[in-house]
């Protein structure tokens, strides 16, 4: 399969991006790390290279896949490339992780061992069926049921089927056997139901491209560069099924920033971020450090407290809006002085400068 790309002579996908941002999107010789600061525009980074690879590269726009989390930032991004490309960009797939592993699993329905029509569950739906597997063994189903849902859906973020799970407990305790019992059975109600959970949606595929190589090859001359949105919030599996669509071919360029992981609780493993280097050999990196939402003021305050975590990757972000105001930290006694202090700041700048309420924005946390 030829994997090289001969850029042609445009440079429209460049147009009003800085240097690192141009050096990002030109860059296509291998595997592609942009280290994103937040507001460092990497959303215009990914949305730009996809119209590079078109525009600029001998690349049918249908063999470029970008995948991200969320339905809103994957309707983004069709919105930014649809505007960019027009109709040279038809086909360029744009969806989040689970709608991806969807259409590999509709694709491969017998190696899914599933049938047309299959049903997507929600946490609720299997619930239900952890429920009855519980109680029709005589267990307290309220004992161990969120247990169990929760410790079956950590195994198949790491990719774990229940014969892998139950591997790795040579010294199970009774609760530990019993749910990886519920997790056998569980599975084969899934299939016997033609189900599949949400994990699921990410689980299978990497279990039928690491199984089948046929499949595999089906699926890497499908996508033959793939682009990755926010991938300090990608757990193993999906981690997992990256490494296999892409193999040892140049064609990945992953945006993410391990300062901005907030979804280990979920299975994110920031740690993915580290591993790129290991298991794409060739791997650039480049940071996107000059930020477009903050002023400087605000900008060294948030380096200085991010110093303090761990990385292997060090970064400042900077900015051209000039110092800002100072930063001021209140301490209050409850959340009635907090509300009391925020709307006598609010009513102070709205009469000595003219504001209106509209002007203003409060931030809270959860």
């Amino acid at each position: 399969m030829n994997n090289s790309f001969s850029p042609k002579a445009s440079t429209q996908p460049l147009a009003g991006l800085n240097a690192d941002q141009k050096l990002a999107v030109e860059y296509i010789s291998s595997p592609l790390l942009v280290l994103a600061g937040a507001g460092s525009g990497k959303t215009s980074v990914i949305t730009r290279k996809i119209c590079y690879l078109v525009s600029h590269c001998q690349m049918d726009a249908r063999h470029i896949t970008a995948v991200t989390f969320t339905n809103k930032a994957a309707r983004e991004m069709r919105a930014r490339s649809s505007a960019l490309l027009g109709k040279a960009g038809k086909g360029v797939k744009i969806s989040t992780f689970h709608q991806l592993g969807l259409k590999i699993i509709q694709r491969e329905l017998s190696l899914a061992k599933r049938k047309s029509g299959f049903s997507i569950l929600d946490d609720q739906d299997a619930k239900a069926i952890i429920k009855d597997i519980l109680f029709n063994d005589g267990d307290s189903a309220d004992e161990l049921l969120d247990l169990a849902q929760r410790q079956m859906s950590e195994w198949k973020n790491l990719g774990l089927n229940p014969e892998q799970a139950a591997a790795l407990y040579s010294k199970a305790s009774p609760q530990e056997l019993r749910i990886l019992e519920v997790y056998k059975r569980y599975q084969r109600a899934l299939a016997s139901y033609n189900a599949v959970d949400f994990d699921d949606l990410i689980a299978i595929p990497a279990a039928i491209l690491k199984n089948n190589e046929q499949a595999l090859a089906r699926w890497r001359l499908r996508i033959r560069y793939l682009l990755v949105d926010e991938y300090q919030d990608t757990n193993i599996s999906q981690y997992q099924l990256v490494k296999l669509l892409v193999g040892d071919r140049s064609g990945l360029c992953v945006v993410g920033d391990d300062d901005q992981s907030i979804y280990t609780w979920r299975g994110a493993n920031p740690e993915n971020l580290n591993q790129l280097s290991d298991d794409f050999p060739g791997l650039n990196v480049i940071k996107l450090q000059q930020n477009y939402r903050s002023t400087n003021r605000i900008l060294r305050s948030a380096n200085q407290l991010i110093a303090n975590n761990s990385h292997l990757f060090d970064k400042k972000l900077w900015s051209e809006k000039g110092l800002g105001d100072t930063i001021q930290v209140q301490r209050l006694s409850n959340e009635d002085a907090e509300t009391e202090f925020i709307c006598n700041q609010i009513i102070d700048q709205k009469l000595k400068q003219g504001c209106a309420f509209s002007d203003f924005a409060v931030l809270v946390r959860g």
